[in-house]
């Protein structure tokens, strides 16, 4: 029952007060309806509150304003005169026993609860967290869904060769992320402070990638200005542009590859396992509204106004990335292991790269793993390194070129939670290789067969779901597979392995391309070989999954 205004009781206590000769005060009336009437009452109002916030059906407590008014009139009298009238109660007054009854409500049920290390989530804290890491998820999608691509447009704006392109879009990512990542990921493993083992890190990372795309803003000018200092020992006025141009790129990918290696681990150990591959569903989501909103309305105007792109890019991102890392909060992790003897200076450092070493890649498990993961990654790289060229090469418009990107992003949009689902339900392994199976018929037909702009466009959209439905359902895998307390330093040994594939694909398609003057429709057909390949180490890993115990089972190897 809902506690009436105070305002509204007064009139009724005035009534019952003549009618039945009560001399008590209104204080004192007060005094009695608070103990017998409201505070019944209002612990009711605040059970049907809680069954409400909590999804509870309150349609068997609903009743209209009218008896609910004439539920308490009849409440307040029965109480001031069985406790206040020295007389009987008029035949006419039903007693207090006689009052409608209180509905009968039933226990509330307990608060479903999620664990992960120290940390402990209600629904509530479920639902805070996911927002403010989607929250730097978004800001962190925008820049690697534009940076890029204006990148590669550029590139090919002021002369770059297809062979450069592979360098500095393939290759260079690859061998930053080699000597980087495994640095980091195991410096991060042990690193124990206030703000956690992985905030610090990306905190560091994220000011260095502003400036960096800040800096490749105004590569153009800067390397204007570069070919005017040197004068007559200037190499021209374009390969000053690439150099200013590659020497800001090479700072980004630093920056970025730094903090995506720790916010992989950052999540592996604030989500928990039980929904981590629907949050990758929705992680994956975020991502392809921020590609959509760039393919959409600015892929087109790109090369007028890559300048205010990169800077409004550099702005969010740093906002978004910072304020993700002051909301989120790491639990508490258990000491890092012990630093053995003589593990200073260069002794010292050469034990620690034995030591990675030989737990990351002397388990062959965890080496089936990484070469699985590296190859399927590489699959995808000949078609996206060179569509831009692609589309220029048979004369499709960036703004046609942006739209079909932005149907794939719309498309895998609503795949992307079911998605999500599908690999908590089924183990993304499972997934995993099915999308692998569909990706490789795609791109040997589109190998094939693509001879125009339509036919172009159905295969990018179709590359572009597939590949990413690929990436949604396996993007839990290495939480799953993974032992959770070396888990950033084994991640950064799949980047390793993914980066010697990066590095030699990228290079070697463009000299190929160059080799068979630029025929792009052959990128498809080696996505498709390589995907074969990817296909068959995925049954080999999967054929060891199962001898570790399964889904159901599992236990990650112990290092």
């Amino acid at each position: 029952m809902i506690p009436p205004p105070i305002p509204l009781v007064y009139p009724i206590v005035a009534i019952v007060k003549k009618q039945h000769g009560i001399k008590e005060s209104p204080s004192r009336i007060l005094q009695v309806l608070s103990v017998n009437v409201f505070s019944k009452s209002l612990s009711i109002s605040f059970l049907q509150l809680q069954l409400l916030i909590q999804g509870v059906n309150l349609s068997q407590y609903a009743t209209n304003w009218f008896s609910i008014a004439f539920n308490w009139t009849v409440m307040i009298e029965a109480v001031m005169i069985q406790s206040l009238c020295p007389i009987s109660p008029p035949m006419n007054l039903p007693p207090l026993e006689s009052s409608p009854a209180e509905p009968e409500l039933k226990p509330l049920p307990k608060d479903k609860l999620w664990h992960v290390g120290t940390l402990t989530y209600t629904v509530g804290g479920l639902v805070v967290l996911f927002a403010w890491l989607l929250w730097g998820d978004f800001a962190c999608s925008l820049k690697d869904r534009s940076v890029p691509s204006i990148f590669q447009l550029l590139l090919k704006k002021y002369g770059a060769s297809d062979m450069i392109n592979g360098l500095l879009i393939g290759s260079l990512p690859g061998l930053v992320a080699m000597v980087l990542c495994p640095i980091i990921s195991c410096k991060s493993d042990r690193h124990r402070g206030r703000w956690g083992r992985r905030i610090p890190f990306i905190m560091i990372a994220t000011p260095i990638a502003v400036l960096a795309m800040v800096g490749l803003a105004f590569s153009p000018t800067i390397g204007a200005h570069l070919d005017r200092l040197m004068g007559g020992h200037s190499f021209g006025l374009n390969p000053s542009i690439l150099f200013s141009f590659g020497l800001f790129w090479t700072l980004f990918e630093f920056a970025s590859l730094t903090a995506g290696s720790v916010t992989v681990g950052l999540i592996n150990d604030v989500v928990p396992q039980a929904v981590i591959g629907r949050f990758y569903g929705m992680f994956r989501a975020l991502s392809l509204v921020a590609g959509m909103i760039f393919n959409f309305w600015m892929m087109g105007k790109a090369e007028t106004y890559f300048m205010w792109i990169f800077l409004g890019t550099a702005a969010l991102y740093g906002c978004g990335f910072t304020v993700m890392c002051l909301k989120v909060k790491e639990g508490q992790y258990p000491p890092p292991p012990p630093t053995e003897p003589g593990s200073f200076g260069a002794a010292g450092a050469l034990i620690a790269v034995k030591t990675y070493f030989k737990e990351c890649f002397g388990n062959s498990y965890l080496l089936c793993y990484f070469v699985t993961m590296a190859l399927a990654g590489m699959a995808f790289i000949p078609v996206n390194l060179f569509s831009v060229f692609f589309a220029k090469s048979i004369d499709m418009s960036m703004d046609i070129f942006g739209k079909c990107i932005a149907l794939t992003y719309l498309i895998s949009l609503g795949l992307s939670y079911p998605i999500g689902a599908l690999s908590d339900r089924f183990h993304p392994l499972r997934v995993g290789l099915a999308a692998q199976g569909l990706y490789f018929v795609l791109t040997l037909v589109g190998g094939l067969l693509i001879k125009d702009v339509w036919s172009l466009a159905i295969c990018l959209v179709l590359h572009g779901v597939l590949s990413g439905t690929w990436l949604t359902a396996t993007a839990s895998l290495g939480q799953r597979l993974l032992p959770r307390e070396k888990f950033g330093q084994l991640y950064s040994a799949a980047g390793i392995v993914g980066s010697l594939c990066g590095i030699t694909v990228g290079p070697a398609m463009g000299l190929f391309l160059e080799y068979t003057y630029h025929v792009y429709r052959y990128t498809y057909l080696a996505s498709s070989a390589i995907t074969l390949i990817a296909i068959l180490w995925g049954l080999g890993l999967y054929r060891k999954f199962l001898a570790m115990g399964g889904p159901d089972h599992y236990v990650p190897p112990i290092l």
